[in-house]
């Protein structure tokens, strides 16, 4: 059974996401400070945290930060704010999603099934050969989910390492950006495409030598992106 951590201020809501994701099956944990969230999600083995971004103590911001650079387990961010600019930050650091309240509480439940599926089928695997993709000095190994550049290896999140897989498996074909979505995040994209464009820049900063003449993902003005090859 799938434990998720909520960190979230508002007791209803955070009551009501407990009670849906439990008659889902989930065992869920609470916390409505983000320094004691923080501290039971640092110290403790969650499958999915859940975080608000406006929190007394540590934000969820730092919250996502701080998380990411111990685990690669699923986060969900959710915040009543709608700018673009806090999808932005979030899923830069490191965030797997973006809800925006108010929000239907089974599509909740459909966001955390959804990651925690492709999650734990990433970590069930026993594929026995390792799976590697080699063009032009970028490696990426798909059995071990680890990314090379010239030898040297490169941190991926676990969704920026799902995109760019995706896209080297289908060179030079052009996927809108609702397309890698679906795709990606097993999700529709319900017009908010602001995931796909951080993801592909965080990958960009990673595998490019340089950002602006990009080798491997190319931009299709109006349309998507393309893998080059």
């Amino acid at each position: 059974m799938s434990k998720v951590l909520i960190i979230e201020d508002e007791v209803a809501i955070a009551d009501l996401e407990k009670d849906y994701l439990e008659l889902s099956g989930f065992t869920v944990e609470i916390e409505n400070d983000g320094n004691k969230g923080l501290a039971r999600a640092l110290s403790e083995e969650f499958d999915m945290y859940i975080l608000d971004l406006m929190l007394p103590g540590v934000d969820g911001f730092e919250i996502c930060k701080r998380i990411r650079e111990a685990k690669n387990t699923p986060i969900l961010m959710v915040s009543a704010k709608k700018d673009d600019i806090d999808k932005i930050r979030g899923l830069g650091l490191g965030a797997d999603d973006y809800i925006t309240k108010p929000f239907s509480p089974s599509e909740l439940v459909a966001r955390v099934k959804a990651h925690l599926s492709r999650y734990e089928r990433l970590i069930n695997s026993n594929v026995q050969d390792n799976d590697i993709i080699e063009i032009r000095g970028l490696k990426i190994d798909k059995t071990a989910r680890r990314v090379w550049v010239n030898d040297e290896e490169k941190q991926f999140t676990t969704k920026e390492f799902d995109l760019l897989a995706f896209l080297a498996q289908h060179p030079n074909r052009v996927f809108t950006k609702e397309e890698l979505f679906s795709k990606i995040w097993a999700l529709e994209s319900v017009g908010d495409i602001a995931t796909v464009t951080v993801h592909i820049k965080k990958i960009r900063e990673k595998i490019e030598y340089n950002t602006a003449k990009p080798r491997y993902i190319e931009t299709i003005w109006g349309v998507g992106y393309r893998f080059k090859v």
